[in-house]
């Protein structure tokens, strides 16, 4: 492992972490740990986070990540249902939260924390740092018995035993807890790794939230796998710079982290002289037309092969070392759907971007994109291990040796999910494509419908189609039965800053941003041009978008309008927001809202405000299309 702090990168080899576990889990067992007690693990992507699971788990207890930027309500439910004991944090901020809560936390008896500054006066009765459990465990191995004691539960430890909880992203409702085993991490990790030839020679670095199951298997359980080096950052704000420092060869990351990646890019491009742009602009025309072609190894035209080599010296390999992506092997995206453009955006620049889907309660892997059949709309085959099929009303099942053993203290939601026999209902709507044998995911299952004109409404698509664009960093679309399609968007506030900068646009809030006529006007530019692709599309081409307006705040995960994972909460949002979405299908061109919002600092208030509402015309849909779209 490696971790920089304050500028300097800090190495560990295999064996010293091995000796780091070792005393740590000696430690645990001085403070009472137990085979089954649950832990809560909180904070960011630290070494000492990362071995206290491992040292947890070598008495058979079970780490339970925790996301560090849940407000303490959130906090409460998550440690309160889970049971948690114990509690490993990672600075004074979750030490905090942890204690204005404590009343709510009965089974809580130990804090310990790795970062000791501003926690000196604070009453240590139940508090350790992690030093200090350390040199307990140290201590307590000069007693045989004690080491004997360790090494038996670790003996002790099967397969099947319950190995760690991970809570969900509660997009409809309060977290579950999915129970995953040691067999579901270890060989869904495994499987992972052989299918993109993973091996002790990656360079990952760990930024995910330790909570997010991606982070699990990609940081945790394929580095022992494999063997492979995790590196962490010194901070959230500095990943990109230290990725490019340790040479990444292996990355995963959500949508929303790609979607950044390239609003910067063209925020920055528009600061740039104009040969600059002109240059840049050419040779991303160069790089949709022959990129991916190249990166598949399909035949391309000499010229183009001799363009595209003058671009990469030029354009796309400073590009892509401003991204920290010069010596990506492979890289994945996941959580959600990735919006076509983007896709093909990071693939034409010669970077091996795939998509996997996946799930909390599958470990992970259900489908991946082998090498070399790489398609923008689809999420790839079976993973090793995996089946698959299509329940009759279009939902997708699978069934793997990484499926969860159930939904900690709620048999009803497990039987719901999980059948006797083994399978899981994902919850999303998809089919495999019969010319290519890949899965296709529509939607979730209980999202996809239908306007009253027949015509098919998947919001996902239509959101993830608005949001490849720089300017629009959130859409949230409606229509179920409904006679049109509307949506809400919300402004990037760093793209549309960097504009209305560049064009002496003054403002004081990102409500007076996001309602400027001038920054309306080109946001209603994009929703047509997405008309305009929509119109083209067989199973799209009567779902246009008639009407939009631009919300007066950022959708925010502490005012419950995300998750943790930055996923819309699509039925709070239409609650919270429904005179907006009346207002949008009774013909009104403005609509007052009045709405609580959380502030950085922990406070609650109230924001208001009027927003317009804007029309746009359909573009005709050809007969053609038509045609296709009843077939």
């Amino acid at each position: 492992m490696r971790h920089k702090d304050l500028g300097i990168w800090h190495a560990w080899t295999w064996a010293e972490v091995a000796e780091e576990v070792r005393a740590f889990a000696l430690g645990l067992g001085e403070l009472g740990l137990t085979r089954g007690a649950k832990v809560a693990i909180i904070g960011a992507n630290r070494p000492r986070l990362y071995w206290s699971m491992a040292a947890i788990q070598s008495w058979g207890g079970v780490p339970v990540p925790v996301y560090s930027d849940s407000v303490a309500d959130e906090m409460a439910y998550v440690l309160n249902h889970a049971e948690a004991t114990m509690a490993i944090v990672e600075d004074q901020e979750q030490v905090d939260k942890i204690l204005s809560i404590a009343e709510r936390l009965p089974d809580l008896a130990h804090i310990v924390y790795d970062e000791a500054r501003g926690l000196r006066d604070y009453d240590h009765a139940h508090m350790h740092s992690f030093a200090d459990i350390q040199a307990m465990g140290r201590a307590a191995s000069a007693d045989p018995a004690k080491v004997a004691a360790l090494d038996a539960a670790i003996a002790k430890g099967k397969g099947t035993d319950l190995a760690i909880m991970l809570y969900t992203s509660g997009t409809t409702g309060r977290p579950k807890g999915v129970m995953l085993s040691n067999d579901n991490i270890i060989v869904s990790a495994r499987n992972g790794s052989l299918f993109d030839g993973l091996d002790e020679h990656e360079e990952v670095i760990a930024y995910l939230p330790l909570a997010w199951v991606g982070d699990n298997i990609f940081s945790y359980g394929q580095s022992y796998v494999s063997g492979f080096c995790v590196n962490c950052p010194e901070s959230a704000e500095t990943v990109v710079e230290d990725r490019r420092e340790v040479g990444t060869s292996y990355a995963f990351a959500p949508p929303r982290v790609y979607e950044t990646m390239l609003t910067q890019t063209m925020v920055r491009m528009e600061d740039a002289s104009p040969l600059k742009r002109r240059m840049f602009h050419y040779f991303l025309g160069v790089a949709k037309l022959w990129g991916e072609k190249i990166l598949n190894g399909e035949p391309v035209p000499p010229l183009a092969r001799l363009q595209y080599a003058l671009g990469n010296v030029l354009v796309y390999g400073p590009l892509k070392n401003r991204f920290g992506l010069t010596n990506i092997r492979v890289g994945y995206t996941a959580g959600e759907a990735i919006g076509p453009e983007i896709f093909k955006f990071f693939r034409s620049l010669g970077i091996n971007l795939k998509q996997l889907y996946g799930q909390t309660e599958a470990s992970v892997y259900i489908t991946a994109q082998p090498d070399g059949e790489i398609h923008a709309d689809t999420v790839g085959k079976p993973n090793i291990g995996v089946e698959i099929k299509i329940d009759d009303n279009g939902e997708v099942l699978y069934r793997s040796p990484g499926v969860f053993q159930g939904y900690f203290k709620d048999p009803e939601k497990t039987a719901e999910t999980k059948t006797a026999d083994g399978w899981v209902r994902s919850g999303d709507a998809g089919f495999f494509d019969p010319k290519t044998g890949h899965l296709k995911i529509i939607d979730r299952a209980k999202d996809v419908g239908k306007l009253k004109t027949g015509a098919l409404f998947a919001p996902k698509y239509l959101e993830n189609k608005l949001k490849f664009y720089p300017n629009i960093k959130e859409a949230v679309a409606f229509g179920q039965d409904r006679d049109f399609v509307t949506c809400f968007l919300n402004i990037d506030l760093t793209a549309v800053g960097s504009w209305a900068e560049r064009n002496n646009v003054s403002y004081g809030s990102y409500q007076e941003l996001a309602g400027h006529p001038d920054v309306i006007r080109m946001l209603k530019a994009h929703v047509d041009e997405v008309n305009a692709s929509l119109a083209t599309e067989p199973l799209m081409a009567r779902s246009q978008i008639r009407r939009f307006l631009v919300l007066h705040k950022e959708l925010d995960a502490d005012d419950g309008e995300l998750t943790r994972t930055q996923k819309v909460r699509r039925s709070f949002i239409a609650e919270r927001y429904q005179p907006l979405i009346d207002a949008l299908y009774a013909g009104e061109t403005r609509a007052h809202i009045r709405t609580e919002m959380t502030f950085e600092d922990g406070r609650k208030g109230m924001i208001e405000g009027n927003v317009a509402i804007i029309d746009l015309e359909p573009h005709a849909v050809s007969a053609d299309i038509l045609k296709e779209a009843a077939e």
